[in-house]
């Protein structure tokens, strides 16, 4: 519950997090301010339950009524507040969060301010912070898919995430869900047949699918691993991408599900990319 202390210090901040903050502010209603937040919503409730004691009688049921009132809107406030401050720590400083529809903002509240589960408010804060970073960049029917979305599927996404490449989007490599590679994180064929039915993830457990159209060579990347890949054919070019296809709301939502790099996956991969007759060659990376 809220105690009166901000969790945002805006001294603190750089201009696209307070940016942030004054959106969310206009949205929802959240008032920051440097030392204290005014919780807007649980004072109104209590300004209500006081002029009702003033005026009547409150009996027994509508007393615990406001009492529920109150708590409820402190509650939310809070959830409010955590997701708002983590989205303000991860913004970059080139974000163009002037950009930031308040009618997103609202709606995105709307749907989260009842979300008091740590990891499933650091999904929300990510999905905040991206959009914020550029706008455009989440639809409103992600969020409200997100919203549909318990910790266990968030959880089960997660690990999916971890066999993703990206071959001009993100593209899922799971070329045999029965391989130990795949299983033993969790990801087989029941787990895919889950994701499919929740709408992140297109699964063809028979035929598979192929991506088409690449020239001589091209570039491939895992978790920001770049590998020079070169085709048998000057062009037209195709490859086996595997059993999965990630749908628009799986798309927009891989890069902020906290998946991280797999290498004992990325040396299956590659040896099951070679066997299509593509030669992959790592590119070292300056750092």
């Amino acid at each position: 519950m809220p105690d009166g202390n901000s969790i945002i210090n805006l001294g603190d901040l750089a201009k696209p997090a307070t940016v942030l903050i004054e959106k969310v502010s206009n949205a929802v209603g959240i008032i920051y301010e440097p030392r204290r937040i005014t919780n807007k919503a649980a004072a109104e409730a209590e300004a209500e339950k006081i002029k009702a004691i003033a005026n009547i009688e409150l009996s027994e049921i509508e007393q615990r009524g406001l009492e529920r009132l109150v708590h409820q809107e402190g509650r939310k406030q809070d959830n409010i507040e955590n997701i708002t401050a983590k989205a303000a720590r991860a913004l970059p400083p080139e974000a163009k969060t002037e950009e930031l529809e308040e009618d997103w903002v609202a709606h995105f509240f709307d749907k989260c301010d009842k979300v008091s589960d740590e990891t499933m408010q650091s999904l929300w804060s990510s999905l905040l912070a991206g959009e914020a970073t550029k706008p455009g960049t989440y639809s409103k029917r992600t969020v409200d898919f997100v919203a549909s979305m318990d910790k266990k599927d968030a959880d089960l996404f997660t690990k999916f995430c971890q066999f993703t490449w990206m071959i001009g989007g993100p593209s899922p490599l799971v070329f045999n869900s029965d391989d130990e590679v795949y299983t033993k994180e969790g990801i087989n064929f029941s787990a895919l047949k889950h994701l499919d039915a929740i709408g992140l993830i297109s699964f063809e457990s028979t035929s598979g699918y192929r991506r088409m159209g690449f020239q001589k060579q091209a570039v491939f990347f895992y978790y920001g691993q770049p590998s020079l890949v070169e085709f048998p054919k000057e062009k037209d070019n195709q490859i086996k991408v595997g059993k999965v296809l990630f749908t628009q709301a799986g798309k927009e939502l891989v890069n902020i599900c906290g998946a991280k790099r797999n290498q004992e996956f990325y040396e299956y991969a590659v040896k099951e990319l070679s066997r299509q007759g593509l030669i992959l060659s790592s590119i070292l990376l300056n750092k």
